[in-house]
């Protein structure tokens, strides 16, 4: 087995067993007929706090669970395989960021979905791209951009307005996202710079003596 076909079953590897779960928690509540929506995150309050860790395994149905399972497969497994130095703490500090965010600052209602991670993950992939400036990396901001979009309309209340949508994990999400790939844009891949930048750069300097 080649080299790059173990880097990119091993970057798949976290994310399967992600949704694995997911799709467990939801299988459970339709077996046994339970409702987990109580576990979601519910603003300010000390029993919405279980939420932050909780509320991305549960989702209000088939259809909501499948409509995140693509996106979370495609962008966890691409931070996971250009991003692996750093791709667990990325994604569990987006996870938890958002999360709090959500409990501080969302309306009064249960917050579930993975909808939050989802968008941070988009966030971090796209902007993490351009900060760094690497071919590889950009040619995923692209594709980000291509598949995910037009999600920047839903970090936007009114663009929901009489569905039970959580814009504000939407919104915290891509925060999150953003403020991560700055915080972190010294970490993991980087640009390779050519000597001829060396160069440019050192011509470029006025220097006194």
């Amino acid at each position: 087995m080649g080299a790059e076909k173990r880097k990119l079953l091993h970057s798949l590897i976290f994310p399967v067993l992600f949704l694995l779960l997911t799709w467990l928690v939801k299988i459970v509540e339709v077996v046994f007929n339970i409702d987990f929506s109580k576990f979601g995150i519910y603003p300010l309050s000390v029993h919405g706090l279980t939420g932050i860790i909780t509320s991305p395994l549960i989702h209000a149905d088939f259809k909501h669970l499948f409509a995140n399972s693509v996106p979370i497969l495609v962008l966890s497994a691409s931070l996971f395989y250009f991003y692996k130095k750093i791709a667990y703490k990325i994604f569990f500090l987006i996870y938890l960021l958002t999360g709090i965010w959500v409990w501080f600052g969302a309306r009064e209602a249960y917050h579930i979905g993975a909808s939050g991670l989802v968008y941070g993950l988009a966030s971090f992939l796209f902007f993490s791209g351009i900060i760094r400036r690497d071919t590889k990396l950009m040619a995923i901001t692209l594709l980000v951009a291509f598949l995910y979009g037009s999600m920047v309309w839903g970090v936007f209340p009114d663009f929901f307005p009489k569905r039970n949508i959580s814009w504000e994990s939407h919104l915290m999400g891509l925060i999150a996202g953003l403020i991560l790939s700055i915080y972190y844009r010294k970490f993991g891949p980087q640009r390779k710079k050519y000597e001829w930048e060396d160069e440019e750069d050192k011509e470029n300097m006025n220097i006194l003596s």
